[in-house]
């Protein structure tokens, strides 16, 4: 079994390594792991490797980054944005927290981080950089934003996290999973908000920077201004009501999210065809095949005792505390190279044999396990961080990178101390 164990460890070592450094997705590599250990070297058919295939992840995943894939289509999230920024006129010192708000809202309602990024980032660093706001400043917060907001019960970690936890009979509580990231999050953004020391003119004009163009055929406001904007027509207006549908009827009478959202998406899509037809585009399929690879792959070594040993040579480290405080730095360290949602998929059945001491509190452990690798998200290896630098102004670039990496490096120390010093250690949680 130690040999075993040991070469299904090296081999996710590797996926790891290949994931970070190469171009090839971690999903794929999970899959293709699977094969070699669960199919070449435990023998198991095909059937059998796909055993612990997440179905429910899947639909979970499609069917939200569907719907959201439509807002961001019919310009939804556009009107959104800009309807933020004008209610803090004339205060350049609010600019980063309506970036993290939109971004932990955004977040929060199941968008993709990486596509929340994509949206915000081009938008937020324009305006900044135009009203005398600092562009790591925004950057920083919109990363801080996600790690806010996708904990929700709604959010793409929190999905992931209720999952890992129920299908290992770990206890999970999705409300305070989403209070203390939503806290750690703040306190971060708070400490970037701290760099903003520019010294030019603080006051922000009354119309927002144009960054994009509007969309062909989408609605929009004829009064004349420096730049189109999208209004809230009956289109948006119903598109946001169906982001109120997905989450009452998930929080209060607990329609599953994966079919409920796919429900509100292709009533979208039948009533606007347009958007619909664009937003199959905007799924977040390489989110989809990252959780379901990896997830595939972390069921084989389950099957093949692989997890077993790992977290009970966690375990086995005296005291339980420094055990699970090893987990929490591990995630961060490796979080700042690699995928959060895969590392969270990978690191959190290693906790098991650590909760049954009964040393360490599973929600605790698990969620100073997510604050840790989710604070790191801003590095500029990750994807946040490289988008942040490829929005930047040339001369920029080179200080912006500083600045992430600088962050990154704080955070992924101070993320596990604190973390676990306030859920773990105390033992309040």
């Amino acid at each position: 079994m130690t040999v075993t164990a040991i070469i299904s460890i090296t081999i996710l070592a590797l996926v790891i390594v290949l994931a970070t450094v190469g171009p090839v997705s971690l999903g794929a590599l999970g899959f293709v792991a699977a094969f070699v250990v669960g199919g070449l070297m435990a023998g198991e058919s095909t059937k059998e490797v796909l055993g612990d295939f997440p179905a429910d992840l899947f639909l979970m995943l499609v069917g939200v980054t569907y719907l959201f894939g439509i807002a961001r289509s019919n310009q939804t999230i556009d009107w959104a944005v800009d309807s933020t920024f004008r209610m803090v006129r004339g205060r350049a010192s609010a600019l980063p927290w309506v970036f993290f708000g939109l971004s932990t809202v955004l977040c929060a309602v199941g968008g993709n981080p990486a596509a929340v990024a994509v949206i915000l980032l081009p938008v937020g660093m324009t305006i900044a950089s135009a009203h005398g706001v600092r562009v790591l400043v925004v950057a920083i917060t919109i990363g801080m934003g996600s790690t806010a907001g996708t904990f929700s019960p709604l959010g793409i970690l929190g999905i992931t996290i209720r999952g890992v936890q129920e299908s290992n009979g770990l206890a999970f509580d999705p409300g305070l999973l989403f209070g203390a990231t939503l806290v750690a999050g703040v306190v971060a953004a708070g400490a970037a908000t701290a760099l903003n020391r520019s010294g030019r003119p603080a006051g922000v004009s009354p119309e927002p920077v144009p960054v994009r163009p509007v969309a062909a055929g989408a609605s929009v406001d004829t009064t004349p201004g420096p730049a189109p904007r999208a209004v809230l027509d009956t289109e948006r207006a119903v598109t946001l009501a169906s982001f109120v549908v997905l989450v009452v009827g998930t929080l209060l009478f607990a329609v599953d999210i994966g079919f409920l959202a796919l429900t509100l998406a292709v009533v979208l899509t039948m009533a606007y065809p347009g958007s619909g037809r664009a937003a199959v585009r905007e799924i977040g399929w390489g989110v989809v095949l990252l959780l379901t690879g990896i997830v595939t792959f972390i069921g084989v070594l389950e099957r093949n005792g692989t997890i077993a040993w790992a977290g009970e040579a966690v375990a086995s480290i005296q005291p339980a505390l420094l055990a699970a405080l090893l987990i929490c730095v591990i995630g961060a360290v490796t979080s700042a190279f690699a995928s959060t949602l895969g590392m969270m998929t990978a690191l959190v059945p290693m906790t098991v044999p650590l909760v049954l001491t009964g040393d360490v509190s599973a929600v605790g452990v698990v969620i100073a396990l997510g604050i840790s690798a989710s604070l790191v998200d801003v590095s500029p290896f990750s994807t946040c961080g490289a988008l942040a630098m490829a929005n930047a102004a040339e001369h920029e670039r080179r200080s912006i990178y500083r600045g992430l990496l600088a962050f990154a490096a704080s955070v992924a120390v101070l993320g596990p101390l604190g973390s676990w010093g306030v859920l773990v250690a105390t033992g309040w949680f």
